[in-house]
């Protein structure tokens, strides 16, 4: 019994010293890989570029496919620079008759863009590339599972046709691309195109017809060569380069399109919303919404380096140094990505603190815990959290969140001196500052008009504060007292919240979709707000569907709403201001959710939209600014940040809010994550060794007895 005990401690102590860890979640044939670690919580359902329009799938599409252009890794404000061309677009401008005229002319009708391609791009490898496996018998496909399935797969250069294929499919009414209604208005010929497409591939469905793309084009887009190709739009229109940036306009191989239409693969769902195809940095090697997601590195793709910068470009984007030391080398860095599913937050932020996740973003739960707010609200992190060498990164998104007044609204909208004053009073009262603080943990800034830092026509300082909600107080920004505020409300005709008209106090309703019990706080703290005025809130909780349907049709008072960059300019958040767009005026399909309508505003926003960044253009949208600050159609709410953190064995992080095509960049120093995996994890083995052993031990006694009576019978 007692080498029984014996042995069985020394092989548990054994086991506890041999062992590095037992806790990873990850196998072990991965831990000393090249490999980042991440997680998701939701299955990625629309990995198709020209149907998806969310963030969190773009993080994946964004690795695969490429457009024209892309965004510098390190360079502030963020630049536009060629990503599959070999020099950015010719642009030349075209009056009616075709003939070319100088950008500045009136007589500018079309810009025609002229993209270039470098060659030898190619596709990562793919079984749609095999003729073969275009036109699969019915008992092929019993055998297919996944992708992997395929015995012969092959790949092919990129081409000109594909981006023009690209920009068919998002013609296609059936492939429901969220920017078909907007980019229609502006390539030459699409929307006609976009009509008769869709009613021909409607017949070639009931017909179980394969549809291809290539026998059919598009008036303002041409192929000039296999590498050449130009798009022709309809007046001028300078964002159209953001958009050619997104990954609506990235290219789709027609073998591609024609490969995915074959109902034995849509059956297994095989598809290009879960089985996407590009020539970018990594490829969908797994998507397995039940268990992990798996980019693995392209041996297809090309020599693209890490950006290099010159000292002045370095001065102006304020790079800090250790960004800077792969400058010039090859990428990508990280060979595969590992995206386990994780439903929940609690065991995510448990296992990135013992390092098996890379990197984490910080939720409410954990902010307490990971960061230290100083009592001027500066963000550090805690020492619980510099102690294990992570990293905090954090910058200000190019969104808004704000509340907005119904223009059209008899009370709170309108023109008039009375009604500025009283969404004047209103937008002192709410503390902005305050909210940030109680409910977004400091992460964000209070905003003083529509345009986020980082955007041209932003403005810091005195120049870019709110003079109607703020006063510059010892090169500070303070919010004007509550009786400023007491004082525009008496002189809009509401002293102290009563009107003087019927002598009865003033209600306002508010329209929410944060009507469930973890909202009380905040709706408590809203109707705070406008007590501090004598103004009763009334909540009116909802639904999302009858919430915006009372927007866009203008019966709702008050309520919250927010806005995310599609591409770093200013028009692209001063046209939620613009007449034009109002919600009403266009029956719910206008992005001015506030219906604010101001003659003086449109005309400049008419100017200023086409124009391209420079001092007249500044000039123009300060102008715009000014206006709206006194009109007040909004409370400006907040500029939110993004926090997150790292370890720091993942190296190379930049924050970069217009871009999703960054992993490339990113590093990863596997021995020194392994070692500290050891340090933080070591088993515990004495509890396991006490619960085995203590009832050897409680049981010795009994043995040892039973042993003397043995012994005892056998005597006897």
């Amino acid at each position: 019994m007692k080498k029984l005990s014996f042995l069985l401690f020394y092989c548990l102590l054994t086991a506890s010293l041999s062992a590095n860890v037992w806790n990873s979640p990850h196998s072990s044939d991965k831990k000393d890989k090249n490999i980042l670690f991440s997680s998701f919580s939701l299955a990625y359902k629309n990995l198709d570029p020209v149907r998806s329009y969310s963030k969190r799938e773009s993080v994946i599409i964004s690795h695969i496919y490429e457009p024209v252009v892309g965004y510098n890794y390190l360079k502030r404000p963020y630049v536009l620079e060629p990503l599959t061309l070999t020099r950015m677009p010719k642009i030349v401008y075209l009056d009616k008759h075709g003939q070319e005229v100088q950008k500045e002319s009136e007589n500018v009708a079309f810009s025609k863009y002229t993209f270039s391609l470098q060659k030898d791009i190619s596709y990562q490898n793919h079984p749609c590339f095999v003729e073969a496996n275009r036109e699969l018998k019915e008992e092929v496909f019993l055998k297919i599972e996944t992708l992997d399935d395929f015995e012969n797969v092959g790949t092919r250069v990129l081409t000109a046709h594909d981006y023009a294929y690209a920009i068919k499919r998002m013609a296609v009414r059936q492939n429901h691309s969220p920017i078909l209604d907007i980019i229609q208005t502006y390539i030459l010929g699409l929307e006609e195109f976009s009509k008769e497409i869709s009613n021909i591939v409607k017949e070639q469905k009931k017909n179980n017809e394969a549809i291809d793309l290539k026998l059919y084009n598009i008036e303002g887009v041409k192929v000039v060569d296999e590498q050449t190709f130009s798009i022709t739009l309809k007046g001028k229109y300078p964002q159209f380069l953001y958009w050619m940036s997104m990954n609506f306009f990235a290219p789709i191989p027609w073998e591609a399109d024609l490969f995915y239409q074959q109902e034995g693969l849509i059956a297994k769902n095989i598809t290009l919303n879960t089985s996407p195809i590009g020539t970018g940095a990594y490829y969908l090697a797994e998507n397995n919404p039940n268990k992990q997601v798996r980019l693995v590195a392209n041996p297809n793709y090309r020599d693209v380096f890490y950006p290099t910068l010159t000292k002045e470009e370095i001065e102006k984007s304020n790079v800090p140094e250790e960004l800077l030391k792969d400058a010039g080398k090859k990428v990508p860095f990280i060979d595969e990505v590992i995206y386990s599913l994780e439903k929940e937050g609690i065991p995510l932020w448990n296992k990135f603190l013992q390092g098996y996740y890379d990197a984490s973003g910080i939720s409410s739960e954990a902010f307490d815990k990971a960061i230290n707010v100083s009592s001027v609200g500066d963000m550090g992190l805690s020492e619980e959290m510099a102690s294990k060498g992570i990293k905090l990164k954090g910058s200000v998104e190019p969104s808004i969140f704000y509340l907005a007044f119904n223009m059209l609204d008899p009370v709170v909208g309108g023109y008039s001196q009375s009604a500025k004053k009283l969404r004047q009073a209103i937008s002192i009262a709410q503390n902005e500052e305050e909210y940030i603080s109680i409910f977004a943990n400091e992460r964000g800034i209070p905003a003083q008009s529509p345009i986020p830092p980082a955007i041209f026509g932003h403005v810091e300082g005195k120049e870019g504060t709110n003079p109607f909600v703020y006063d510059w107080v010892e090169g500070k920004r303070v919010r004007k007292s509550i009786e400023v505020a007491k004082q525009l409300l008496a002189e809009a005709g509401y002293p102290n919240g009563i009107s003087k008209e019927t002598g009865k106090a003033l209600v306002l309703n508010y329209d929410t979709t944060a009507s469930g019990p973890d909202d009380r706080a905040l709706m408590d703290w809203r109707r705070k707000q406008f007590s501090k005025l004598g103004i009763q809130l009334v909540i009116r909780g909802t639904d999302y569907n009858r919430f915006q349907d009372k927007v866009n049709k203008g019966k709702a008072q008050l309520f919250s709403w927010g806005w995310n960059a599609d591409y770093p300019d200013p028009e692209n958040f001063l046209f939620l201001l613009y007449g034009k767009n109002g919600a009403v005026a266009t029956n719910g399909a206008g992005v001015n959710s506030a219906n604010y309508n101001n003659p003086k505003f449109n005309k400049l926003f008419n100017e200023m939209k086409t124009m391209e960044n420079s001092p007249k253009r500044l000039k123009i949208i300060k102008k715009m600014l000014t206006i709206a600050q006194e009109d007040a159609p909004w409370v400006w709410g907040l500029h939110p940040k993004r926090l997150s953190l790292h370890h720091e064995w993942f190296q190379n992080i930049y924050p970069h809010a217009m871009s999703d095509d960054t992993l490339k960049y990113k590093r990863i120093n596997a021995e020194l994550r392994t070692k500290k995996q050891d340090e933080w994890n070591q088993p515990v083995i004495l509890p396991l060794v006490l619960f085995f052993l203590i009832p050897l031990l409680m049981a010795y006694p009994l043995y040892r007895a039973y042993q003397k009576r043995q012994t005892a019978v056998i005597k006897n």
